[in-house]
């Protein structure tokens, strides 16, 4: 059940990441990760009321609820970092890059639980592929502008909290509802995101986003919140080392989108960087 979670969570992130784009076009990129926050804070806490788990809140332990809030503050940090990304680059390189937060998951996830160990060495074989297949994706070239490539210091950024949230979140849903955990987590990230609008001076950019891009971001609201309880789930009873491959062949959904909606191309050396993503991210599903 939970390799299926993964796979809906890969959907639902891919969906993010095209929607998205489409809602940061003339957006403030803070303002627009803060509007994207309020709606899965929202749909969340629905979630939570419907499945009638919020009871279980003063269950929840002091060691689960600081990893969580941890968690929370890194998924914060990488969305902020994710969004001034797309706000600069096209969505198909900074989608690639993002998900090489797999390698530093994986990698820590090997390190730091005894029963991700198993089949470790093939594990690592297959992030070297996606990791290479990452650098293929960015295809720099020599001799253009460093400020043609900002979009990839904010990509890089985002894809080193991405691996802090994979793994604060493993140890902080370990006894707490996969829901309930999602919408905790939620609050934090909400509270970041409209804390740094405020202290940016931003707020003004709120009421400039017009009606569609506002559209846009409700639905990328909508797909995250989908993507985070598919995600939750499958990290609570699955193995952080094959749940974010899997959910990270997002970037199949995403590039396939940008092709089609963006009119982005690729080279022959991004379509080789992502079939290597790919097939790494496959083979370590079915190590499982």
């Amino acid at each position: 059940m939970w390799i299926l979670m993964a796979v809906g969570s890969a959907f639902f992130a891919g969906l993010t990441a095209i929607l998205s784009k489409c809602g940061v076009r003339k957006c403030n990129s803070d303002v627009a990760t803060a509007i994207r926050t309020s709606v899965v804070l929202v749909f969340a806490w629905i979630i939570v009321f419907i499945t009638g788990v919020q009871s279980e809140i003063a269950k929840i332990n002091t060691k689960s609820l600081v990893f969580l809030i941890l968690s929370g503050g890194a998924t914060g940090a990488s969305w902020i970092c994710y969004f001034k990304a797309l706000s600069l680059g096209e969505v198909s390189k900074v989608a690639a890059v993002d998900k090489s937060s797999v390698v530093f998951s994986v990698l820590l996830a090997i390190a730091l639980f005894p029963d991700e160990r198993n089949l470790w060495w093939i594990k690592l074989l297959c992030i070297l592929g996606i990791g290479s297949g990452t650098f293929l994706m960015t295809d720099i070239k020599r001799g253009e502008s460093k400020s043609k490539f900002l979009w990839l210091f904010f990509a890089a950024l985002s894809a080193l909290f991405a691996a802090a949230t994979s793994i604060l979140a493993k140890i902080g849903i370990e006894n707490v509802d996969s829901n309930l955990a999602t919408a905790i987590r939620t609050i934090v990230v909400f509270l970041m995101a409209w804390i740094i609008v405020f202290c940016r001076k931003e707020s003004k950019f709120v009421k400039k986003v017009d009606g569609k891009e506002t559209i846009f971001l409700i639905l990328s609201g909508l797909a995250t919140g989908g993507s985070w309880l598919c995600y939750y789930y499958a990290i609570r009873f699955g193995q952080v080392s094959i749940v974010v491959p899997i959910d990270k062949l997002s970037v199949l959904i995403t590039v396939c989108f940008s092709l089609v909606v963006f009119k982005e191309k690729l080279s022959i050396k991004a379509w080789i960087g992502l079939a290597l993503i790919t097939s790494g991210a496959i083979i370590m599903a079915i190590l499982k």
